[in-house]
């Protein structure tokens, strides 16, 4: 389902749900819902600037979330609060549902980060994913996980996400 004129710019709360506990939550504005994938936009949710050493996240940068009802990530478009691109964050995650106003989404730990340039393709947070359990709790979604966390990494050292996105 497309977003109808009514819909497009209405609010959901983004619900990041990590081991079965809330991890975050924050306002954003529904750009599309086309029935498998949903478009948000969000302002930076957090008060102070967040440094990764690899990017630095802060207060005016914009975030343009994609998240599928049948995939197992969400890309993450970063701009700084003039539109620059600083680059691309992938959460491995379940498929996300969209439940009256909120889009919950369980992140798996494994995360992928590509800049703009493409110069900086990174895996993140691997050793969190085997610390989790998940590959003995459940072996399919781990296998899952680690397939699209594969498919998002050859995707970003072959190119940007535009054709994913588009």
């Amino acid at each position: 389902m497309s977003v109808n004129s009514a819909d497009q710019g209405r609010h959901v709360d983004v619900v990041l749900v990590k081991a079965g506990r809330t991890k975050i939550r924050y306002p954003a504005e529904l750009l599309q819902d086309d029935g498998t994938r949903i478009v948000v936009r969000a302002d930076f949710a957090g008060d102070q600037a967040r440094d990764f050493g690899f990017v630095r996240f802060e207060p005016g940068d914009v975030f343009t979330e994609y998240y599928w009802r049948d995939r197992w990530y969400a890309v993450m478009e970063v701009r700084d609060p003039t539109g620059t691109l600083k680059g691309w964050y992938c959460d491995i995650a379940r498929p996300a549902t969209l439940q009256g106003t909120e889009l919950i989404v369980e992140d798996l730990d494994l995360d992928l980060w590509r800049s703009a340039d493409g110069t900086d393709v990174r895996r993140l947070d691997e050793d969190e994913f085997e610390e989790s359990g998940l590959t003995e709790r459940d072996p399919q979604a781990a296998a899952a996980a680690v397939a699209a966390l594969d498919e998002l990494e050859a995707l970003a050292l072959n190119g940007d996400f535009t054709s994913l996105l588009a």
